[in-house]
């Protein structure tokens, strides 16, 4: 039987797919368009975890002098003989990724990038025996290599200088990737320095891509589209490719083929329209596409069992900080807006596509939510549902997993809300404990109201449920004393709550059901029922409970009723 090629976790170097046998997706027609569309300095914005930072090191691997060009044999590119003779292995290339260039301070962020221009200056230490550079350009290398980077100048100049020491040795310009630009810029922006890191970044690409006749062209990726007024100023031939264009589309993410390629090749091809339900419905261009990292490791758990329940693997790792940015300052019409995506609805926006992070904090706040929206568009929060028209952007949740991104994200700020309300919170809580039902009905309607809700639209009932069934559970949890359980019904959300107080002998069975439009009665009796055929009051009696309540909570946007029953 043939051994299967391992999944690619976390493997960012083209060569160690090809060299260890792991199982690649073919971008490598991404090399090809590039030649043919590319500009001067080229920028490409696509979301966290999409592929951009393996397609860098594609793309080195590819112009590098010295590669071994086995390792794109059978690949699409290996197609283009031509260009591969003309292009492959024939460029010194300069390659720094900035994704962990970040600290509490400026200086910290500071001596962190200039690590990260040393680490790749050291790589060219053979040019120390190079005939063809002068001795003080050799000395200049050592301090490149060193990190001697106590006058600011001196960094910002690092990248310009390295494409001259290479010039002087190869008499061929550079190339020069940079993977992540904007992180250093966000992480600056949340620790109150951007003004200092913009300021250093825009000097150290200025000296690099301005008028520089070393260089024979730059790629750049990162996630937001930082303005040109701000850290692209005065280049010439500029071109940027987001999320919105057609060029390029298809090579960050994979596609419908892609994906049912790779889940038959391990035997998995029955978890397809699960697999599209999480983790699709993103749109670049005229191309529809899936998060490749949400891909590769929900694959990774179905071939080692394929009854794995999906899971929210982007989620955990990108910031979901913009959400509660949004939810913090949200309008009523905000509000409004988000109740209708996470319903599945589709909602128009006029997007900003060049933003600077101070954008975040204008005083108009109309603007301020723009830039917002616009921001949760570049980072794949929201994606386009049509084709923009006069700068409208039809947008809607992408998929299963950043829907439950943002009802986390509401809960937990509904949550904080209603428990900053110390005796609405208690009252509430005494309510659920002594079976008062009518204080219970009256107190959760009054916290839904200030909340978010979910409309009654062709989203799943059970997406509903698990909404509000959520909301509640967080309120039940924050009470420290309780014992409060929750059933998970993989893939779908919760079934009910078991709430024990241990105290007071007294425990609650709360059974949560979305009141189809508006049919209380039918979802509370059904609710009941649900409570009644569990068992779940046996339970509750082997751990010695005396006193158990019945809640059935039939909840339909932001309104509940309650039917109450005694055991």
């Amino acid at each position: 039987m043939e051994k299967k090629k391992k999944l690619p976790i976390g493997i960012e170097y083209f060569k160690d797919f090809r060299r260890d046998n792991f199982y690649y997706v073919d971008k490598t027609a991404f090399i090809r368009d590039l030649i043919d569309l590319r500009g001067s300095i080229n920028l490409f914005t696509r979301p966290r975890r999409f592929g951009k930072s393996l397609n860098m090191n594609m793309l080195k691997t590819f112009f590098e002098i010295g590669t071994d060009p086995s390792l794109f044999d059978g690949l699409e590119i290996s197609k283009e003989t031509e260009l591969c003779e003309q292009y492959m292995g024939k460029y010194p290339v300069i390659f720094i990724s900035l994704k962990d260039v970040e600290g509490m301070d400026y200086q910290t962020a500071y001596d962190m990038l200039g690590s990260v221009v040393s680490e790749e200056a050291r790589r060219f230490k053979f040019l120390l025996e190079s005939n063809r550079l002068m001795e003080y350009e050799k000395e200049q290398l050592v301090c490149l290599m060193r990190g001697d980077f106590g006058k600011t100048v001196y960094l910002q100049n690092s990248l310009r200088l390295l494409t001259e020491f290479l010039f002087a040795h190869y008499e061929i310009p550079a190339i020069v990737l940079i993977d992540e630009y904007d992180v250093p810029l966000d992480k600056a922006y949340q620790d109150g320095f951007y003004s200092e890191m913009v300021r250093l970044i825009r000097s150290l690409f200025s000296q690099v891509f301005k008028t520089n006749e070393k260089l024979y062209f730059a790629v750049i990726t990162g996630c937001l589209r930082i303005a040109k007024e701000s850290i692209f100023t005065g280049l010439n031939n500029f071109k940027v490719r987001t999320i919105s264009d057609v060029d390029f589309a298809e090579y960050f993410g994979f596609t419908d083929n892609e994906v049912r390629d790779m889940l038959s090749y391990y035997g998995v091809e029955d978890s397809f329209a699960k697999i599209k339900e999480w983790y699709d419905g993103y749109h670049f261009g005229h191309v529809d596409v899936y998060c490749p990292w949400d891909v590769i490791n929900q694959c990774d758990k179905l071939r080692a069992w394929k009854g794995a329940p999906m899971e929210s693997h982007w989620e955990n790792s990108s910031s979901n900080a913009i959400i509660q940015d949004i939810l913090a300052t949200a309008t009523e019409t905000t509000k409004s807006q988000i109740e209708a995506l996470i319903s599945g609805e589709v909602i128009e926006k006029v997007l900003i596509p060049e933003l600077t992070y101070t954008d975040l904090d204008s005083e108009d706040e109309e603007a301020r939510q723009t830039y917002l929206w616009s921001v949760l568009f570049a980072t794949g929060y929201l994606t386009d549902a049509g084709k923009p028209e006069n700068g409208f952007h039809k947008l809607m949740i992408p998929n299963r997993e950043v829907l439950g991104i943002y009802e986390k994200r509401i809960r937990s700020w509904f949550k904080k809300k209603i428990i900053s309300d110390t005796g609405r919170w208690k009252k509430f809580c005494e309510a659920i404990k002594s079976g008062d039902a009518e204080d219970v009905q009256e107190l959760f309607n009054e916290f839904m109201s200030d909340s978010i809700s979910i409309r009654d639209t062709f989203a799943k009932k059970e997406m509903k449920e698990n909404f509000y069934h959520g909301m509640l559970l967080g309120l039940l949890q924050a009470e420290g004393s309780w014992s409060v359980r929750s059933n998970v019904e993989s893939g779908v959300g919760y079934t009910d709550i078991r709430l024990e107080i241990p105290s007071a002998k007294t425990g609650c069975i709360i059974e949560v059901k979305y009141a189809e439009k508006g049919r209380y009665d039918q979802a509370c009796a059904e609710a009941m029922k649900q409570i009644e055929d569990a068992g779940y009051i046996q339970i509750l009696r082997q751990d010695g409970i005396q006193t158990i309540h019945k809640y059935g909570i039939a909840c339909y946007k932001k309104s509940c009723r309650i039917e109450y029953g005694l055991e």
